[in-house]
């Protein structure tokens, strides 16, 4: 029999939720009782392949080509490397949900405590359901606009945010679910659409020169964007696990979370590159689409409108799980639904002032995103590996206590963004003076809260409880 455990976010739900589609989930971020415990790692392919199958996916590759004086085979390799460390870091989070039954963000709390975890959580609640859903929402609005040319764009952003907010509003499984049958049309329309871009491609094109970045730089801006797309979906990772049978095997979930992601993301960032040898010279959908037949465009248009939707569900849902993650009591069945839903109302205001000057606001987002997530992982993986993997539910309720965490977090962004950052609106010292740096905040923020962390979770004696097994 499982033990049910309150993690702060009001009374104990009762749940009779299970597998159930068209049903409202249920409660905030309490432990998911093994009665409620369903699902398979291969679940998890879909869960993360659909919601980078959207333009803004296709965006990170137009950047490095036109904007960073990258050519085609730099920025593809730039985009790898990016990928595949955002990618590793998703399958080893993913992994933690099954045996714990507890979102991303509760878990957190066992390298920050319960109110050091205020500050990434609050971050993350931002990011996700405000930041990212705004990005993404304006990506499929335009081409909703695109495909419908008598919408408004206003309009047309109204419908896509609608429709994403009904999917999070009834939560996981729906989540999961809408991943799944999207799919398979989001990957043959992206696959074809992907292929014949590339042919029409110039991968041999000489680079667009940067005049105030160096190759090397655009180089690592490059890693920086690709990592930051990529790690962006990390403070989510066990929330769409939390619900597998605990029994679960660690690697072939991390397999399956892992891949899902390096897949998506590589091949459309990859187009996204490309489209601009081909031509492309804006970060919108027409650069992408224009290359393609009538036919096959206007698909893609409504593929990317989708895949926004798919990001987006998982956008605002994730960021109503970080909301209440930081311990906000709201005593009703339908906490995590409400939250939801302010969190999309909000998004949807920030994403109707940035419909222009996508590109570069775009630009300026992912890096910011990389500064603070970088520090987080630092914090958490040092944490998970002193405790040799060793778990103990008690580290995630309102008791617990854990200054390390948040003291070697701000740490590790204040001395990275302060000498190595590389915005439009702020250049670290670093940079400023040595162009060819780039942009290295995200790997400097890591090893600093790495380092810290280590270091004071044995100077102030972090709490090393004896691992609690559900009974």
């Amino acid at each position: 029999m499982s033990t049910a455990v309150n993690v702060g976010s009001g009374d104990e739900i009762i749940r009779d939720y299970g597998d159930k589609v068209v049903a409202i989930e249920p409660g905030g971020v309490e432990f998911i009782p093994l009665n409620e415990r369903h699902g398979s790692p291969l679940q998890l392919v879909w869960t993360w392949a659909s919601p980078n199958m959207e333009f803004a996916t296709i965006g990170v590759g137009i950047l490095g080509v036109l904007f960073w004086g990258l050519t085609f085979w730099q920025c593809v390799l730039a985009i790898v490397v990016g990928t595949a460390l955002g990618a590793v870091t998703h399958g080893i989070l993913s992994t933690w949900g099954p045996k714990s039954g507890l979102c991303q963000m509760v878990l957190s709390r066992s390298g920050f405590g319960f109110l050091g975890n205020i500050l990434p959580a609050g971050i993350n609640a931002l990011a996700a359901g405000i930041g990212w859903f705004a990005v993404n929402s304006i990506s499929g609005a335009l081409a909703l606009n695109s495909l419908v040319s008598g919408l408004p764009k206003s309009l047309c952003l109204i419908i896509v945010v609608v429709a994403q907010l009904a999917i999070a509003f009834l939560g996981h499984n729906l989540v999961h679910a809408f991943e799944r049958y999207a799919f398979p049309v989001l990957a043959v329309i992206f696959v074809v659409s992907s292929v014949i871009v590339l042919s029409k491609s110039h991968p041999g094109a000489a680079a667009i020169p940067d005049p105030f970045q160096p190759p090397i730089g655009g180089f690592l801006l490059m890693v920086g964007a690709a990592f930051g797309y990529a790690c962006g979906w990390n403070p989510y990772a066990s929330d769409y696990t939390r619900y597998l049978p605990p029994r679960t095997k660690a690697l072939p979930v991390a397999l399956c979370a892992g891949l899902g992601l390096f897949v998506s993301c590589v091949l459309l960032e990859i187009a996204g590159a490309a489209a601009v040898t081909a031509g492309g010279s804006d970060v919108a959908p027409s650069a992408f689409t224009e290359q393609l037949p009538t036919f096959l465009a206007k698909l893609t248009l409504l593929a990317i409108c989708l895949g926004a939707i798919a990001a987006n569900a998982l956008n605002v849902y994730s960021g109503a799980m970080s909301f209440m993650a930081m311990g906000v009591r709201l005593p009703t069945r339908l906490a995590r639904a409400t939250v939801a839903l302010a969190l999309g109302a909000i998004g949807l205001v920030v994403a109707l002032f940035g419909l222009d000057n996508a590109g570069r606001n775009y630009e300026n987002f992912l890096l910011v995103i990389s500064y603070w997530i970088a520090p987080w992982l630092g914090v958490v993986l040092t944490d998970r590996w002193l405790r040799r993997g060793e778990d103990s539910l008690s580290r995630y309720t309102r008791n617990s206590v854990n200054w390390a965490g948040p003291v070697a977090m701000l740490l590790g962004m204040v001395i990275s963004i302060w000498l190595f950052a590389n915005q439009v609106k702020y250049t670290g010292l670093v940079p400023k003076a040595h162009p060819s740096v780039g942009d290295i905040t995200f790997e400097v923020g890591f090893v600093i809260a790495a380092v810290v962390y280590a270091v004071l979770y044995r100077a102030l004696g972090s709490q090393r409880e004896p691992a609690v097994v559900s009974t």
